[in-house]
């Protein structure tokens, strides 16, 4: 019993370090995110300005598309600051259990989910921003008497856009890697297609200028469109397979194979691998020798536990033993 009592509470001490840093690579995304709002709003205002005054519809598409860059951060902002939030005595208004010692670990990982969802919710923002883009560059086409050539000064505008973006990119991208971090993964893939499309922007207008064509204005801003309804579509996707406890059949052959690997396993009954937020855990039924003991069994549980978090960073696995011939 004091043995059992002990591990339990090496247990906690061990969940409470890999929350811990989950939480801190959580802090830190916040700071790249904010980083990323200014670097958006610095971008659209420009973009705008310089679409009004310059007469270019390509133009106005990139600033729209990087407004929605401005609310894909904020988005992601709200469901790390939740996921973030410990010290919390409810969740979405409903009272926390009174035993910490068992559902803490649980509802943390719950709250893990919600960076989750507001990255879908970015994608979903995205998706409709691209129709409104593609639906404004498809009516300048149909009236194109209304159309006009370009200003020059909107290429500054597009130059500009283009290099920020391609910092606001890197900087997402390196520290998606580093921290593992869907939230940022998601906002790199954003600035990415930002800064292709600022390209492509930057691209047309230099093309309606040099071949005096006011219809590729027009053009350009409904492929910039497509650009931001594909990035868009990609967000949704992935959140949205992860949100429906989808994971990868080949990840959880590489468990089930690490886990057949010890003796006393006559089989893997049952194997269950699911998203918390960027965190991973496993739900496992074994099959044991039926005259195992049980205290054997707990110990069997508990070193496949220890195995799986090293070997492959799950930082939770339940393992239920049953009877097999």
């Amino acid at each position: 019993m004091q043995e059992q009592r002990a591990h339990r509470e090496a247990e906690q001490v061990a969940w409470q370090k890999i929350q811990g840093e989950e939480l801190q690579k959580l802090h830190s995304a916040q700071h790249h995110l904010w980083f990323n709002v200014g670097a958006y709003l610095l971008i659209s205002i420009i973009e705008f300005y310089l679409a009004i005054i310059g007469h270019s519809q390509t133009l106005r598409a990139d600033a729209l598309n990087n407004l929605a860059g401005i609310i894909s951060a904020v988005l992601l902002l709200i469901g790390i600051f939740i996921a973030r939030d410990i010290g919390d005595d409810d969740l979405m208004g409903q009272p926390l259990p009174n035993d910490p010692q068992q559902n803490g670990q649980r509802l943390q990982l719950t709250r893990f989910h919600y960076e989750t969802v507001f990255t879908l919710i970015t994608g979903i923002i995205m998706i409709a921003i691209s129709i409104n883009v593609m639906y404004s560059g498809i009516k300048s086409l149909m009236h194109q008497a209304t159309q006009e050539i370009p200003q020059p000064i909107t290429l500054v505008g597009a130059g500009i856009a283009m290099c920020i973006m391609l910092i606001v990119w890197w900087q997402n991208r390196a520290a998606g890697r580093k921290l593992q971090n869907a939230a940022l993964t998601a906002a790199a893939q954003d600035s990415l297609s930002d800064a292709l499309t600022s390209l492509g922007t930057l691209i047309a207008i230099g093309g309606a200028l040099l071949f005096k064509v006011a219809w590729l204005d027009g053009v350009a801003s409904i492929i910039v469109g497509i650009f931001i309804l594909t990035s868009g579509i990609k967000i949704f996707r992935e959140s949205s397979l992860n949100l429906a406890d989808y994971f990868d059949p080949k990840a959880e052959a590489q468990f089930k194979k690490a886990i057949e690997k010890f003796p006393e396993v006559r089989q893997v009954e049952e194997l269950n691998a699911h998203y918390n937020g960027n965190m991973v855990t496993l739900d496992i039924i074994i099959g044991v020798d039926p005259h195992m003991e049980v205290m054997d069994s707990y110990r069997l549980g508990e070193e496949i536990e220890a195995q799986m978090r090293h070997q492959f960073g799950i930082v939770d696995t339940d393992v239920m033993a049953v009877p097999t011939e």
